[in-house]
């Protein structure tokens, strides 16, 4: 390797920064991926689970789908509840016909993180990354410096990456926050249900037979240890319905923290020889499960990019990275605040409150009649 501790610097061991090793392996390249923590805690981290077709596809055509292909369940079904009724929306059979994978992301890392080290890869666990230079190249890591022919930044949003790429940052606070919630519990519903209340955003998701995702809207700054598993269920009765809809399926409550919804976006996502992918690159919030179907097709475009540049010496495609992916990802941005803005509206019995809730139902009505908006819904839901 001469002076270079390896060709490509990978920092985070999430499913960017796991896909991407992985094609680069299965191009022959060497790369090692430094990730602040241990494998058990990494293997472990709940977090999305909706796979988009595309993301699918990628990870069937690179030989890393086996545990999905095995385990994953497609949903193609949301179901929307709100005062005036209840509608479902099978978005596989419109527009371009394209369904989600269900499979916890700890899954899919795990998964990656087996595969990226029987492709010879290397991953450091437990490593302090303090400082990177895209000018450079180099990393310093456990206070020791490290030197690569490039360095990908897939270290998430508080990571030091993001900090190393002087760019414009668009922010936007929702000022909107959700209680999610992990429990112990089978799906009570074979879809993802969204209900509007009068007390607030409520959220099904299923994870896997045993266990299911909700989320509750709350109060900026509240407590969520306040949340006992009983008051936990009372809300989502209520707010899902459950008298006139059918009971939910109740168990222990595995998880429960702060979700505050935000949006950032940085442009550009690359300087010198650092480029950003995933959260380090862009935040959306986790109402239109973009996050990790983003953060694949930015590991699929810059493993390409890098591939290019590192066997033909044809650096074109790196150049024009960031030209490639912000546009999709402020197209996925667009939908998750179009979704945000459906889901949820002000509280109160004020003009304002009442005339955004009209607005609100108007927008439902619509989406439950219009064939022409269950098209935009379907293919957006899925696609980037």
């Amino acid at each position: 390797m001469g002076k270079n501790d390896a060709d490509v610097l990978i920092l985070g061991a999430g499913p960017a920064g796991l896909v991407l090793g992985n094609l680069l392996r299965a191009a022959g390249i060497d790369c090692v991926i430094l990730e602040r923590k241990s494998r058990e805690q990494v293997e472990n981290r709940a977090r999305a689970g909706f796979l988009a077709a595309n993301s699918v596809r990628l990870l069937e055509a690179n030989g890393l789908a086996d545990g999905l292909l095995r385990d994953g369940v497609q949903h193609d079904t949301c179901v929307f509840r709100y005062e005036r009724t209840e509608f479902e929306i099978k978005y596989g059979g419109l527009a371009a016909g394209e369904v989600h994978t269900v499979y916890p992301q700890q899954f899919l890392v795990t998964d990656l993180i087996a595969e990226f080290l029987a492709r010879g890869g290397e991953i450091k666990f437990g490593t302090e990354v303090s400082s990177v230079s895209g000018t450079e190249a180099t990393v310093i890591a456990d206070e020791v410096l490290l030197r690569a022919e490039y360095i990908a930044g897939c270290d998430g949003r508080r990571g030091v990456s993001r900090r190393s790429v002087p760019a414009r940052v668009f922010r936007r606070d929702h000022a909107i926050s959700w209680l999610a919630i992990l429990a112990e519990a089978p799906p009570s519903m074979p879809a993802v249900g969204y209900a509007m209340h009068e007390r607030g955003f409520a959220g099904h998701m299923a994870r896997t037979s045993t266990v299911t995702r909700y989320y509750l809207e709350v109060p900026r700054g509240e407590d969520p240890e306040g949340w006992t598993d009983d008051r936990i269920w009372d809300e989502l009765h209520q707010r899902m319905r459950a008298d006139q809809y059918g009971p939910l399926k109740q168990g222990a409550i595995l998880e429960r923290r702060i979700v505050d919804l935000g949006s950032h976006v940085m442009d550009t996502i690359q300087r010198g020889n650092l480029f950003l992918a995933g959260d380090a690159a862009s935040l959306i919030s986790p109402s239109a499960a973009k996050g990790a179907n983003l953060a694949l097709m930015e590991a699929e475009i810059l493993a390409g990019a890098l591939i290019a540049a590192h066997h033909e010496r044809d650096t074109t495609a790196l150049d024009r990275y960031s030209a490639e992916c912000l546009p999709r990802i402020w197209r996925a941005q667009e939908f998750s605040h179009w979704l945000i803005a459906l889901l949820h509206s002000p509280a109160g019995y004020d003009d304002e409150a009442v005339f955004q809730r009209a607005l609100r139902d108007a927008r439902l009505e619509s989406l439950r009649i219009s064939r022409a908006n269950q098209d935009f819904f379907a293919e957006s839901y899925v696609g980037i």
